[in-house]
């Protein structure tokens, strides 16, 4: 006599086990990405300064002093959530970023910010007015909102390739609380899109295009780049971001562009010279070799300065030499 059994047919036990992973899933829900949220209560009204420390002192490599001089393009900023993103280190550069950090062109920028602000990913943009020189201050308000408590935002080194300074992904609420004061070091980046070394480089694309990478002391590791400095551990802050939140109640101002100052701000900061020690070519090939057969002869050679020292680096050394050597008539005798 066989034993009773019963069979489950296989759709149903099928079934079976989809139902049982939905109910463990209610139980213990999945944890979720890392969103950024905050709580805070309302909007909060922020001065923001941008200084440029970008000196012949600080960075004597190169220094650009006309067409065009050392500048700051305007500057361009984004409060935003999560779900943006207006430039990221080791990925590749927008067509946005690629025209503002290689032309200073902001309408596919703008294009982007307005594209994400259908889906609440972008609160407002803002704009500063450019700096004319290295070293100089621009600055405008800004308001967050709760679901943006994000800030980036994007400033181009002219003269250059394609080179920035910037700010990526900002939260100014912590704890549900908006922070009272921030202040941010900025150093260059290089957006991928343009091979140039120095800054007055003519236009050579990238091909194809790499990810936004910084630039350092070091890297790219070639005596041509303006911002190689191998004596440094790293490069002192091209620039500077300053925050700090208003006290009184926020403004609706949208695309607002202003170049007010702080007062004390107006003081450059100090840093240390940079020194740059002396560049020189290769020894050129040996000259004939001339003089009188009885004393014998002498050759020269000779190289010239690639870049002069500044700020007590190594001075240049010699640029000539010679040596002893026998005329070619006298060989023959």
């Amino acid at each position: 006599m066989m034993s009773s059994q019963i069979l489950v047919p296989g759709w149903l036990q099928h079934l079976l086990v989809v139902l049982l992973r939905l109910a463990l899933s209610s139980a213990f829900p999945l944890r979720t990405s890392n969103v950024t949220t905050c709580s805070a209560r309302g909007p909060a009204s922020y001065i923001l300064v941008f200084t440029g420390h970008w000196s012949p002192q600080t960075f004597p490599k190169q220094y650009p002093l006309f067409r065009p001089p050392a500048q700051w393009s305007k500057l361009v900023a984004v409060t935003h959530n999560d779900q943006y993103r207006l430039w990221q280190e080791g990925s590749p550069a927008s067509p946005g970023v690629q025209n503002f950090a290689e032309l200073g062109v902001t309408v596919e920028l703008v294009k982007e910010a307005k594209e994400a602000r259908k889906t609440r990913a972008v609160g407002s943009m803002y704009r500063t007015a450019g700096i004319p020189s290295g070293i100089g201050h621009s600055s405008t308000e800004l308001i967050l909102h709760p679901r943006n408590p994000l800030l980036s935002l994007l400033v181009k080194v002219i003269p250059s390739p394609d080179w920035f300074v910037g700010v990526d992904s900002l939260n100014l609420c912590e704890g549900g609380q908006w922070k009272q004061e921030v202040t941010f070091d900025l150093h260059p980046f290089d957006a991928g899109t343009d091979s140039g070394f120095t800054f007055s480089s003519p236009n050579f694309p990238t091909m194809p295009p790499e990810n936004i990478t910084m630039i350092t002391s070091q890297k790219p590791n070639h005596p041509a780049n303006s911002f190689y400095y191998p004596r440094l551990p790293q490069l002192p802050p091209l620039a500077t971001i300053w925050l700090r939140r208003q006290a009184r109640s926020p403004v609706r101002q949208h695309n607002h562009v202003s170049n007010h100052i702080l007062p004390h701000h107006t003081k450059p900061q100090k840093f240390s010279e940079t020194p740059l020690d002396c560049e020189v070519s290769m020894w050129s090939s040996w000259g004939l070799c001339l003089g009188p057969c009885s004393r014998g002869g002498l050759r020269h050679r000779t190289r010239y300065i690639m870049l002069k020292p500044a700020n007590s680096g190594s001075p240049c050394p010699e640029l000539e030499e010679q040596a002893e050597c026998t005329p070619h008539n006298c060989l023959a005798q």
